[in-house]
């Protein structure tokens, strides 16, 4: 069954979170242990981080520095595959434009089609470190919506170069997007950000997942905007428990996202990371209780650094 049917036959606000492939050289045993501490709550599915290579200075046999591209977190199908082949949870690779090309996106595709791997999380992703802007590979695409158009053009039985697959696919991927209750930060409003957003809805989309936030209102206005305008697929929020203190700052200037000033105050009391984690816990224990008490279909959980809290907030709602 696909995330999309998972999502719409639960009879409660189901499950699910995020979680990043292990670093070059590192093995999946820690990802294990994620997943082994939150499969009690009966995940519907779980989401695999996708990365691009990244610039990263190498000391040359001669005592010089190189430049020189390096993936720090591959293997993303591959994770998935052992995620989905042990536990028999439905996984969602994410699936980028930055850093990939048309041809290796299509190996993907074809890699996870054999797999019997068929949900997506479709996403642009983010610049480079390196570059002070978004730049496509060469051959690659700028924008998520010609992902989908690749994606789409592969599950009616074309190749990226237009020719016919030799045999027709049994089964079709099926894919969610991203959206920002609080905009993208290079959309110039959120108009012109639900605007995109409902073209990806209109060219396949069938659920969106929401970056992290921690003002429900927003979500909840956001999502009004959007049924406003006729996107009406599932719209699952994002939510992240604060776990260090440095992260009163931090995520807003990554994530582009308000912190209120209520739960803001409580954060400039603490004292320690722990003493911050006790807060992050208790904020989104209530978001999460007030997002089911308003009916939302799925709470998406972000864990990275953050499964311990992770586990006592879905303790608390779940």
């Amino acid at each position: 069954m696909k995330v999309i049917d998972l999502i719409k036959n639960s009879k409660s606000t189901a499950f699910s979170f995020e979680i990043l492939p292990p670093l070059k050289g590192n093995s999946i045993d820690m990802a294990y242990k994620t997943i082994d501490m939150l499969r009690e709550f009966d995940p519907k599915y779980i989401n695999i981080t996708t990365h691009r290579s990244q610039l990263v200075y190498k000391t040359t046999e001669n005592g010089l520095f190189q430049c020189v591209p390096e993936r720090q977190r591959p293997g993303t199908v591959a994770v998935a595959a052992a995620i989905k082949n042990k536990y028999g949870i439905n996984v969602v690779p994410h699936i980028l434009c930055s850093g990939f090309t048309k041809e290796e996106t299509e190996y993907v595709l074809i890699d996870l089609d054999f797999l019997g791997i068929h949900d997506l999380l479709l996403l642009r992703g983010d610049k480079a470190r390196h570059d002070s802007s978004f730049r496509p590979s060469e051959n690659g695409y700028s924008h998520a919506i010609d992902l989908q158009a690749q994606v789409n053009k592969f599950n009616e039985g074309y190749f990226v170069d237009g020719t016919k697959q030799l045999q027709e696919k049994a089964e079709k991927f099926s894919y969610g997007v991203a959206g920002y209750p609080e905009k993208h930060e290079e959309a110039p409003n959120l108009d012109s950000d639900i605007y995109w957003l409902k073209k990806k809805v209109e060219n396949g989309a069938e659920y969106i997942v929401t970056q992290m936030f921690f003002d429900n209102q927003k979500f909840y206005d956001f999502v009004s905007r959007c049924r406003a305008e006729g996107i009406n697929v599932p719209i699952i929020p994002g939510l992240k428990p604060v776990v260090f203190m440095s992260q009163l700052t931090v995520l807003p200037k990554i994530f582009h996202c308000d912190i209120p000033e209520d739960f803001a105050k409580e954060l400039r009391k603490c004292k320690t990371d722990e003493e911050a984690r006790a807060v992050g816990v208790e904020w989104c224990t209530l978001q999460a209780r007030d997002l089911i008490a308003h009916g939302v279909p799925s709470i998406h959980f972000y864990s990275l650094m953050a499964a311990k809290s992770v586990k006592e907030v879905a303790q608390n709602v779940y």
